[in-house]
């Protein structure tokens, strides 16, 4: 039984996955996961209480995964500018993939202050993983520096999901060159 109960939440997540990356957060409903699933809607309730015990979950499964890949792309790195590299590269390189939709749309979307702080604690994460390379580089601010890079990053993933402008390693390409060498290029 418990194993059923872990394979249909699962399923479940998936099936939010998929809603979020095709459809944003307005997408992520009851019905639409029970259809996806084929679990009567009532059933869906039995798994979480509501979206945002759904977003929650989420977060709490992806986003650690994403990290992880973050983080290993990192340890290849020979020195401070080259994690700093792999950083940027690797988040961005992660825009196409369901899971890093998926948070990029939950993170668009209204939360309650449960959500919120734990997407705030993952992107922490993340955070001082970069600020450890900053310091290694002898950044006076690595926590500060830290923040304003992710923001480069931030602008860049949206910059690749709008598809319209730029191939995306040219973004890629710009965002890297920004956060290494500034305005400068």
């Amino acid at each position: 039984m418990a194993e059923h109960r872990s394979m249909q939440r699962a399923a479940l997540l998936d099936a939010a996955r998929s809603l979020l990356s095709e459809g944003g957060t307005e997408a992520l409903t009851f019905p639409a996961l029970a259809e996806r699933t084929g679990l009567a809607r009532s059933s869906v309730y039995e798994y979480f209480r509501s979206r945002a015990a759904v977003v929650e979950e989420l977060c709490e499964v992806d986003f650690p995964l994403w990290a992880a890949e973050v983080a290993a792309a990192m340890e290849r790195a020979e020195s401070a500018e080259g994690k700093v590299e792999a950083y940027v590269r690797q988040q961005l390189a992660l825009v196409g993939d369901r899971r890093h939709r998926a948070v990029v749309a939950i993170s668009a979307s209204e939360l309650d202050a449960g959500a919120r702080e734990k997407i705030r604690a993952a992107h922490g994460e993340l955070v001082a993983m970069i600020a450890e390379a900053l310091g290694e580089m002898g950044h006076e601010q690595p926590r500060l520096a830290a923040m304003l890079l992710q923001g480069v990053v931030d602008a860049a993933v949206r910059r690749i999901e709008l598809g319209v402008a730029e191939d995306p390693s040219v973004v890629t390409d710009a965002a890297v060159a920004m956060v290494l060498h500034g305005v400068k290029g």
